[in-house]
C-alpha cells in the first residue's frame, strides 16, 4: 500500500522556510512513514538561527555543510551525495526532496529511474523541470494555507482563478486532460472509474492536486468543471461507495 512506503526526507534549507515544516511531515504522512529526515546548510550561518529552533521538536537531523567557495552550492551536492547512498542502501521506498531549486532535477529523474516513488516540495517558483521530474509535487504555499474548514463558493471561485498560475494548470487544460483520459479508459457506456482518472491525470501533471483549487477531494473539483456526469455504485460494504465519470457529452 502506498502509506505503507518508508520514505527519505531531505530538506533543502537554503531554499525552504522553517514555517513549513508542520505542514510538510503532516503532508509526508499522506504517503508513508518518514524514516530519514535530514535538513542540510551551513548551520554556522545566522540565518539558520530560525531552523535550528524547530529541528529538535521534529526530530530532524542537521548535516553541516560548510561553503567553501562562493558562487558554488556544496548544500546542494551534499544533499545528492546522502541520497545516492540512502538509494543503494535499499532501506527506502521512495524519496521526499523540499526545495524550490531546479538543482535537484537531475536527481529526482535517476531516483524515479531506480523505481523509487519522489515526492517533491517547494514554493510556486519552483521550475518546471524540477516539478515534472518528480512523481508527485506539492506547494508549501497551498498546503500552509488548507484548513478543515471548507472553503466558502466565493473562496473556491478565487482559486479557480488561480489556475493556471505559477506553473499550475488551468481549469481548461484540466478538463481537456480529464476528457481525454475519459475517453482512453472509460467501458462501452463511457463511465470510468474516478480514482483511476486521478492516478492518471497526476501521472500527467505531476503538480496537480485538488487544494491547489479549493478542493480537498477530486469528486467535488471534477463536479465544479460542469462538464462531467457523476456517478455513484454502492458496494456490499454500505460505507463504500465508488464514484465514476463520464464525458457530457457522451450518448
Amino acid at each position: 500500500m502506498e502509506n505503507d512506503r518508508n520514505i527519505a526526507v531531505l530538506i533543502d534549507a537554503d531554499n525552504v522556510s522553517e514555517k513549513y515544516i508542520k505542514f510538510i511531515l503532516d503532508e509526508i504522512s499522506n504517503h508513508g512513514t518518514p524514516t530519514y529526515k535530514r535538513i542540510y546548510g551551513d548551520w554556522t550561518k545566522s540565518q539558520m538561527t530560525s531552523w535550528k529552533n524547530v529541528l529538535l521538536n521534529y526530530s530532524i537531523t542537521p548535516i553541516q555543510q560548510y561553503s567553501y567557495t562562493t558562487g558554488k552550492n556544496a548544500t546542494d551536492a551534499a544533499l545528492i551525495i546522502d541520497a545516492m547512498d540512502i538509494l543503494y542502501s535499499s532501506s527506502v521506498d521512495g524519496f521526499c526532496i523540499v526545495s524550490s531549486d531546479s538543482d535537484f532535477t537531475k536527481l529526482a529523474a535517476r531516483l524515479r529511474e531506480s523505481g523509487m516513488f519522489v515526492l517533491g516540495m517547494g514554493e510556486k517558483k519552483t521550475p518546471p523541470p524540477f516539478i515534472a521530474a518528480c512523481e508527485q509535487f506539492k506547494y508549501l504555499e497551498v498546503l500552509a494555507s488548507v484548513t478543515t474548514a471548507p472553503d466558502s463558493p466565493a473562496q473556491q471561485e478565487a482559486r479557480h482563478q488561480e489556475g493556471g498560475k505559477d506553473g499550475m494548470a488551468s481549469r481548461e487544460k484540466l478538463i481537456e486532460a480529464i476528457q481525454l483520459i475519459v475517453d482512453e479508459s472509460s467501458d462501452d457506456d463511457g463511465w470510468v472509474y474516478m480514482g483511476e482518472v486521478g492516478k492518471k491525470l497526476n501521472k500527467r501533471y505531476p503538480d496537480f492536486d485538488t487544494r491547489n483549487y479549493g478542493f480537498t477531494k477530486l469528486t467535488p473539483f471534477i463536479s465544479s468543471l460542469k462538464r462531467f456526469e457523476i456517478q455513484s455504485r454502492k458496494t456490499s460494504n454500505p460505507n463504500v461507495v465508488f464514484k465514476y465519470i463520464r464525458n457530457k457529452d457522451k450518448k
